[in-house]
């Protein structure tokens, strides 16, 4: 069996029937949608015409929310339905960046990820889900694709439909019949609460409730949004004035943008400062130990106590790292659930093995030298296998958030290829770094800091944002990162992460070493704000 929708577009009257009984089917809180249908306009007054898409999860074949899932809460079932199990996530949001089609959300009431599971407990008494059956103009089909003789394989001879995303690989199951492109593609028109028809669409992260516009016979007002009520209010615009013509958008012309979203469901934002915070702690605790394994390996000299002493400090990082990692949570108490019920193809498993597995045999090293700096012996035991082990352990460790990101298949800009090596860069980077504030006068610590800054920077310029993007939604969130609203974090990242610590380093005078690492963390903290945040706000649906 393998179950599959059909939306027929020529038939969607936008009633909102299939929202109703959704939420009504499955009891959906308020706030949250599995099913919710967009209405898109295009063209000039009086030549205009409104079109409908009803919007859910595409119960793909190749399901990227269950991959990334660590603890296997969201699979697909053997009859192709994609399902969830509330009762084992940990509310990680994973599975919100996975997918491509915004169709997952965090219940607000459990805490937990929700969506369409096509009325699992319907089909298997052999009854339609919900939507199908109180669609008034039967415009949603659904059934077993692989039975020729059911309605939904009859459909879908007939017609030509059209999938959304097809690039990503997916293989969506939700496919639209005459589906509207301007529709089809969320970055097709911008999000303007100002051509909403009842203007319910809030701000998102960061953003200020006043900080959309309207045009009214060329003259700009402030939009200040009801966040109870969810009305868009003009504020200062004279009663009574005159409309003149068609709806003013833009510039003031009439009907400037010949497509414009008129109803939509908005979409928080899963991740916040946690993650950016996490990647700069986890770069300390992850590159120190690379450093140390150049001092045990005799790169410079490095005693027991500063052994203990740098051991000490990436401990303390790794730890905060767990801490953010658990913070971010919406389910902090189900943590373990990673480590006692994994789910192998997920990187946030595999990351979370990795991390325990590289925290302990710091644990280890820095145990031992402190025995041996309590003991007033000459060397760290087992010091030259310690610092082999560290190596693969603190690289894989430093760069597994890429594979991580890389399953993040609803977040374009994170799928880039050298995102494992900028992450290793930022972590040598970042132990640079530490080592310079632990031991002022150390020579490879500086040496290998201002590298890796000067390494960090054209990877930077010339690599994540000189290359060109192969896909819209990536180009978008590079767009917000270097030229739009995320701007002042990128040049922020720019000069004080990197050209304040390189002239700092070059005088070569200790006080300002410790002062170059504080600036490059505060910059490489507002680089990864820009680079996590921005992505998230590049709407898919």
């Amino acid at each position: 069996m393998n179950y599959g929708f059909v939306i027929d577009n020529r038939k969607c009257i936008g009633c909102h029937a299939c929202s109703t009984a959704c939420k009504s089917e499955n009891q959906v809180p308020l706030g949250v949608n599995r099913t919710w249908v967009k209405y898109t306009e295009s063209g000039r007054y009086p030549d205009t015409r409104r079109t409908f898409q009803v919007t859910r999860c595409n119960h793909c074949q190749n399901p990227p929310c269950a991959r990334i899932c660590p603890v296997g809460a969201m699979y697909q079932r053997n009859d192709g339905i994609v399902e969830f199990d509330s009762d084992q996530c940990i509310g990680c949001k994973a599975c919100l960046q996975a997918c491509p089609y915004d169709a997952i959300y965090i219940d607000p009431e459990t805490g937990t990820a929700a969506k369409c599971h096509y009325c699992g407990h319907r089909v298997e008494n052999g009854i339609e889900p919900a939507c199908v059956v109180v669609c008034p103009e039967h415009a949603i089909v659904a059934g077993d694709m692989d039975d020729p003789e059911s309605e939904i394989s009859r459909v879908l001879a007939k017609n030509d439909v059209t999938v959304r995303k097809p690039e990503q690989g997916t293989a969506p199951k939700l496919f639209y019949i005459a589906g509207h492109d301007a529709a089809m593609h969320p970055t097709a028109t911008e999000r303007t609460p100002a051509q909403m028809i009842w203007s319910d669409t809030l701000p998102l992260e960061g953003e200020k409730p006043a900080a959309y516009t309207d045009v009214h016979h060329g003259r700009r007002y402030p939009i200040k949004l009801d966040l109870e009520g969810g009305n868009g209010l003009r504020l200062g615009q004279p009663q009574g004035d005159p409309q003149g013509g068609p709806i003013q958008i833009g510039r003031g012309t009439a009907a400037e943008h010949m497509v414009q979203v008129a109803y939509n469901a908005q979409h928080k934002v899963p991740w916040h400062w946690q993650v950016p915070a996490y990647l700069v702690t986890k770069g300390i605790g992850a590159g120190l130990p690379l450093l140390m394994a150049l001092g045990a390996f005799g790169a410079f000299e490095m005693g027991a106590g500063l052994t203990f002493a740098l051991g000490l400090v990436s401990l303390v990082f790794l730890g905060l790292t767990t801490i953010l990692l658990v913070a971010d949570l919406e389910k902090p108490e189900r943590f373990l659930r990673i480590i006692f019920r994994p789910q192998w193809r997920s990187w946030l498993t595999r990351g979370a093995f990795l991390l325990i597995a590289h925290t302990n045999w710091v644990l280890l090293w820095t145990a031992l030298s402190w025995y041996a700096w309590d003991t007033g012996a000459t060397a760290v035991p087992m010091q030259g296998f310690l610092a082999a082990g560290a190596i693969p352990l603190g690289i894989g460790a430093a760069i597994y958030t890429a594979f991580l990101f890389a399953q993040a298949e609803g977040r374009d800009l994170w799928q880039s290829p050298l995102l494992p090596v900028h992450l290793l860069v930022q972590a040598v980077m970042m132990g640079g770094a530490a080592l310079v504030v632990v031991d002022p006068g150390n020579t490879v610590g500086w040496y290998a800091f201002a590298g890796a800054v000067a390494v960090d920077l054209f990877v930077t310029l010339a690599g994540e944002f000189g290359i060109p993007h192969a896909s819209e939604v990536a180009a978008a969130a590079a767009h917000a990162i270097t030229k739009g609203k995320y701007k002042k974090h990128y040049q922020v990242s720019l000069l004080v992460g990197h050209v304040v610590p390189l002239l700092l380093l070059a005088t070569g005078w200790a006080p300002l070493g410790v002062l170059a690492a504080i600036a490059a963390a505060v910059g490489l903290y507002a680089y990864e704000t820009a680079f996590v945040m921005a992505p998230q706000e590049v709407p898919n649906s």
